[in-house]
């Protein structure tokens, strides 16, 4: 795929005042880690990667503005990365610039969840997920917390402008053979509040396609909307969504070079079925790939997705506005 037009010029609102000063936290920075098992400090992204190598730290360019405005599935916004802390006004003023006019905040934990619904609540482009991640149930089982977190989840699912519950689901990268009996626990769990509460269902699938699947067919009942949230599966998996209605959310990770099983997912993806993200502020789409990701970022994923599956991009934005407004209702309601 050629390289995207961009407007060449990272965002303001992205652009720091005064690099001297934050360098001067970076040791600390690349020491620290999140709950969830990715390296963040103080709801920041490491400057070293899992490689061990430094990354890029500055924002991208904007790309060239959609021909359609899209939304952004499932995005992070209370993580910082890069240089700056950006708000969620001008996370979004910057996103509607170049065709992207709303997105889901995702929770991970707790206290990320009550964020997402506060940020649903101070901006009306902004919908809310809320959850706590697979890697984190096994921690909270190990000191008696994991109930009371679920019951806070429950009650937040109350909430009119939290449409998802999510991400939930399974994670045998991080997490070890000893805890996968309680994250099964815990997806069940998310499922059921899914279900009795009417919001959709995002999935977080890492190295667990099969067990995943396994679940979504064992439980009673499911939600009337499955989301994959960032899609890893291979064309087997799509084939599965594809049979049962399960929609594949694709982030920036498609475009890559070496993501062979999942554009061959793309391709065959039924068109109802497919959204977009970004998992801000990671999974940064090529040519931009460890830099800091944003909700602005979606319009680089959108044009690969479109030139993958060989259709134009403004009937691919439409599609997938559709698609997103079928699983989380309109986002002034």
């Amino acid at each position: 795929m050629q390289d995207q037009q961009t407007h060449a010029e990272t965002p303001a609102a992205y652009v720091p005042e005064d690099l001297r000063v934050l360098r001067q936290h970076e040791e600390n920075d690349d020491a620290a880690h999140h709950s969830n098992g990715v390296p963040l400090v103080n709801g920041a992204r490491s400057a070293v990667a899992e490689n061990g190598k430094r990354r890029d730290r500055n924002y991208p360019p904007a790309p060239e503005p959609l021909p359609y405005p899209v939304i952004d599935n499932h995005t992070h916004m209370d993580f910082r990365d890069g240089w700056v802390t950006v708000s969620v006004k001008d996370a979004m003023d910057t996103a509607g610039a170049v065709g992207v006019r709303g997105a889901i905040q995702v929770g991970c934990d707790v206290e990320s969840s009550q964020w997402a619904v506060a940020a649903a609540e101070e901006d009306p482009r902004v919908l809310a997920a809320v959850a706590i991640h697979p890697n984190d149930a096994p921690r909270l089982a190990e000191t008696n917390a994991l109930e009371d977190a679920l019951a806070e989840i429950e009650r937040l699912a109350q909430h009119p402008r939290v449409r998802a519950i999510g991400e939930t689901g399974l994670d045998y990268f991080r997490t070890g053979e000893d805890g996968r009996g309680v994250q099964r626990y815990s997806f069940e769990r998310h499922i059921d509040i899914a279900v009795r509460a009417g919001k959709a269902l995002q999935i977080h699938d890492r190295d667990a396609h099969d067990d995943v699947v396994d679940v979504l067919k064992s439980v009673s009942k499911l939600p009337e909307s499955v989301v994959f949230h960032c899609y890893s599966g291979d064309e087997a998996l799509a084939e599965i969504c594809n049979e049962y209605g399960w929609y594949m959310s694709f982030a920036g990770t498609v475009s890559f070079k070496n993501s062979k099983n999942q554009q061959a997912a793309l391709a065959i993806a039924r068109p109802e079925l497919i959204l977009v993200e970004t998992d801000a502020p990671f999974l940064t789409p090529h040519p931009f790939r460890g830099r800091p990701n944003a909700v602005y970022m979606v319009p680089y994923t959108v044009r690969f997705m479109a030139e993958h599956r060989g259709v134009d991009v403004e009937e691919l934005c439409k599609q997938l506005e559709s698609n997103t407004e079928t699983v989380y209702g309109k986002f002034d309601s």
